[in-house]
């Protein structure tokens, strides 16, 4: 499977924020010029790098 394909299989979910919570994380991801969709990915992304590491998570490996 290529990256293309596994891009159109990325998961959807539906997340519930408080109201001041997202008006921080719109304001950082228009600092970082990313969709808040994009800002949330790119935050968990490095909080699971941090966790274990540079290593793929399982799923890409």
């Amino acid at each position: 499977m290529n990256n293309t394909e596994k891009e159109k299989q990325k998961k959807q979910i539906l997340l519930r924020l408080s109201p001041t919570l997202y008006e921080q994380l719109a304001k950082y991801a228009e600092e970082d010029f990313r969709s808040i969709n994009g800002q949330i990915e790119y935050l968990l992304t490095e909080c699971v790098r941090k966790k274990y590491g540079n290593k793929k998570p399982h799923s890409e490996e």
